[in-house]
């Protein structure tokens, strides 16, 4: 896909405002849709799975609204980020430490990833010319850019030295709103969050969150809680007790303490076992009326 430069009357207007605006811009792909909220999503190359989990949930659930995901095209949280938008039909927009050149963009194992994102509709952004390698200290440099662009900047995980510690450093001198989720006390990777969160970033652990700081109305939800009238015996029970989210350890104790009447000769009262609660909890997931997030099972 080609590669042309921005005259300065297409630049992303939030560029021309910060401190430091870069002096060229090149472009590849789609720049963001006119009127869309830009969340720029940072965080560790060794991304943990609860930070994966999270991700997933905040940016699926940003699905159907005005809004482009900012990411820098590296492992872990940025590749995380910009696959969460592609499946949720988001625009993404990739900033990398490079050009924008196939044989130049960081990191090399990323490339073919690259080429989906623009095939999806995405884009790149970048002030380094086309052809022009990464640099260790392109990847501070760069960062500008990503705080620069963005309405808000949201933290899924950093660790003490993390880089990503610079790029919310940014986000406090080009006062932007700086989002955090939390984690375990204790976690190497909770430093950066926590840190920021006490130091006023808003807590993130729900997409309504985001949607608050982006100045997002949210949609209407359709009325939960009304069973399908279709369920057999046991999908029935899970499903009336997931007023409350559960692990499947919880679901499966209880399913044993459940008494319903038998037909059995002999027998009046009979429990859910395992195996047909485990069946029943398959045939809910496959039908879309439940999901297990954080190892918790919960109602969509």
């Amino acid at each position: 896909m080609e590669i042309r430069e921005l005259d300065r009357s297409e630049w992303p207007k939030q560029l021309l405002e910060i401190p430091q605006p870069p002096e060229r811009l090149w472009v590849r792909g789609a720049l963001p849709p006119a009127g869309h909220k830009m969340l720029t999503v940072v965080g560790s190359r060794a991304m943990t799975r609860y930070g994966q989990e999270a991700c997933e949930k905040l940016i699926t659930g940003l699905a159907g609204y005005p809004i482009s995901i900012v990411s820098g095209l590296a492992l872990g949280t940025d590749t995380c980020a910009h696959k969460a938008a592609l499946s949720a039909g988001l625009h993404t927009f990739v900033v990398p430490g490079s050009g924008l050149g196939d044989d130049v963009l960081y990191p090399r194992s990323n490339r073919p990833f690259a080429k989906e994102i623009l095939k999806a509709g995405g884009g790149m952004i970048s002030e380094y010319p086309p052809d022009e390698p990464s640099r260790v200290y392109y990847f501070p440099e760069r960062n500008r850019i990503m705080v620069g662009l963005s309405d808000a900047i949201l933290i899924i995980e950093a660790g003490q030295k993390s880089g990503t510690l610079i790029t919310a450093r940014l986000a406090g001198e080009y006062n932007k709103d700086l989002l955090a989720i939390p984690h375990r006390i204790g976690d190497p990777h909770a430093f950066g969050s926590h840190l920021f969160i006490r130091l006023g970033a808003a807590l993130v652990s729900d997409p309504l969150h985001i949607l608050e700081a982006l100045h997002i109305a949210p949609r209407e939800s359709p009325a939960t809680g009304v069973a399908p009238s279709d369920l057999e015996d046991a999908e029935l029970v899970i499903w009336n007790m997931l007023d409350e989210p559960m692990t499947r350890d919880e679901i499966l104790r209880s399913c044993l303490d459940v008494v319903r009447p038998t037909s059995d000769v002999g027998r009046t009262t009979s429990n859910i076992g395992t195996g047909e609660a485990l069946t029943a909890l398959v045939a809910l997931e496959l039908r879309g009326l439940i999901r297990e997030e954080f190892g918790a099972w919960h109602r969509t």
